[in-house]
């Protein structure tokens, strides 16, 4: 079973991080079953956020038995000290511990650092001087961000996107962690859902021993896929590197990678799917993207206001209005049965 060190943490699990965001869209008892199955099978690190609306609770619910078994990293969307205090005892009630292995700021615009006027590194300090968490992380979506923080020395890990699909910029990340023994977490490590091979995204993956892939998962046959390949590592070779170089060459240069940053939109469009539709149609199963409701859902694109809301706050600078209008027409003649 491949192991990955968390940097300065000392913190060392195997290859597959739990990423929980997704388990917020099944009940509590499907959650449960996919959570224990995932720690009997031996991942030891279960990431998720506040603003997962109930996955802290579903954690709480199917591991607090198991606690000082896993690694928990969870998250505050925070602005203010206040706010901060509010979040990191809230979490510890829904993940039923008193302790949290590593807080992370959830994407803020700027690197928090001690003695600013907002006080969330200093509530950061104060939460550690006390116990309620070991070490101190921060999740982006933007380079400059991340960089600061790894050249700050003031965080023990940095949660960033990161697949075969990253930039050359965006892999420039984990070998500076690795530099600065700094722990990396790598979220959006299926880009979003346009990765849809477990074997091949994990053979990327395992050629980064600084690394930790946080993989989202919510049906039990994701976390068998990604299970699977703990007992037979697959290597980026053969007919895994073709597929790799066939990806990259597939989708190249300004794609949407569906954060949901850029979210709401005033005119009710759901950007992170809409302006990635032409992609979703062509690597995941289409037939429902063809229905009544997500027709409905691009038709939307039509009322689109032109305000810029999106485009201020794409993290990676995206043409987020042209994008929807590029991805509406080729639905369209997709529809019509022009293209395929």
């Amino acid at each position: 079973m491949d192991k990955v060190r968390l940097g300065r943490t000392e913190i060392t699990v195997n290859k597959n991080g739990f990423g929980a965001l997704p388990i917020q869209r099944v009940s509590r008892e499907e959650a449960a079953k996919i959570l224990r199955k995932a720690f009997d099978n031996g991942v030891q690190l279960f990431d998720t956020a506040r603003a997962y609306t109930d996955s802290e609770e579903k954690l709480g619910y199917a591991l607090s038995d198991v606690r000082d078994q896993i690694f928990i990293t969870t998250k505050t969307g925070a602005t203010t000290a206040e706010g901060f205090w509010k979040d990191l005892e809230q979490s510890l009630r829904n993940l039923k511990t008193d302790h949290v292995d590593v807080y992370q700021f959830h994407n803020p615009s700027f690197c928090p650092k001690p003695g600013a006027e907002d006080g969330l590194y200093d509530a950061m300090l104060e939460a550690k001087k006390q116990g309620k968490i070991r070490f101190i992380g921060i999740t982006n979506h933007r380079l400059a961000v991340a960089h600061e923080a790894i050249d700050s020395g003031l965080y023990d890990t940095l949660q960033f996107p990161f697949s075969y699909l990253s930039s050359e910029k965006e892999a420039e990340l984990t070998v500076k962690c690795k530099e600065k023994d700094m722990g990396f977490l790598a979220m959006k490590a299926l880009a979003g859902g346009l990765i849809n091979c477990a074997e091949v995204a994990y053979a990327f993956m395992n050629q980064y021993d600084n690394v930790l892939p946080i993989w989202g998962i919510q049906r039990e046959r994701e976390l068998d896929e990604f299970l699977a390949c703990q007992e037979h590592t697959p290597k980026v070779e053969g007919e895994i590197r073709e597929r790799i170089e066939k990806d990259r060459q597939e989708i190249v240069g300004d794609f949407c990678r569906g954060c949901g940053y850029c979210m709401p939109c005033p005119a009710g469009i759901e950007i992170n799917n809409c302006a990635r539709m032409s992609l979703l149609l062509r690597r995941s199963p289409y037939e429902n993207l063809l229905g009544a409701e997500t027709q409905a859902k691009m038709k939307k694109i039509e009322e689109c206001k032109n305000c810029g809301h999106c485009k201020s706050k794409c993290p990676y600078g995206l043409d987020t209005p042209e994008l929807l209008k590029k991805n509406y027409k080729d639905y369209q003649e997709i529809l019509a049965g022009k293209k395929f």
